[in-house]
């Protein structure tokens, strides 16, 4: 059995979503076949997400914020 050891110090935090399986290979299939990564993708969109809609300061909103 393998264990996935978190490296300590990596600012990474993970991200689980829930998405409709079709989409979900729709998604892996472009990307491939771009020869990007969906992490990647993911990523970019999130930042240009942020750039757009978000504020200048980060606000806490319950305990998992």
């Amino acid at each position: 059995m393998s264990q996935i050891k978190k490296k300590e110090g990596t600012g990474i935090k993970r991200a689980n979503i829930n998405i409709p399986t079709e989409l979900h290979n729709s998604f892996k299939a472009t990307t491939a076949a771009q020869g990007l990564e969906m992490t990647v993708v993911l990523l970019e969109f999130i930042q240009g997400y942020v750039a757009k809609h978000g504020s200048t300061t980060l606000q806490k909103k319950g305990r998992r914020a």
